[in-house]
Order: structure tokens, then sequence, then C-alpha cells
């Protein structure tokens, strides 16, 4: 089992422009099946991950 730690003393990089990640963007994309959300580095602007969140009627 992998083992979960709540760290606030380090801050994570950018793995594009390998700038320390002070602040984070991100953007709602509405479709029919659920909100999803893209983030984003706030230096580059480059992609770091895409969240799914389901409708209440998935569970």
């Amino acid at each position: 089992m992998i083992e979960l730690q709540e760290r606030n003393d380090v801050t994570p990089e950018c793995p594009h422009c390998k700038q320390r990640i002070e602040k984070l963007y991100f953007q709602e994309l509405i479709g029919f099946l659920g909100k999803r959300y893209i983030y984003f580095c706030s230096m580059c602007n480059k992609v770091l991950g895409v969240s799914h969140r389901k409708g209440f009627w998935m569970g």
C-alpha cells in the first residue's frame, strides 16, 4: 500500500518550466456528462492535469 502524507513545507515544481508553483490556474470545461477541470501552470501555461467530477445522477 502507498502511504499518503500531507506536506506543507514543500513547494512543487512545474514539470515543464521547472519553476516553483506558487499559483495554479484552472478552467472549467462543461459538458453533457458532468464537469471537467483543466489545471495549468501560471508561469508557462502548460497543462498539468485534468480532473473529472461525475454528475449527481452518475453516483
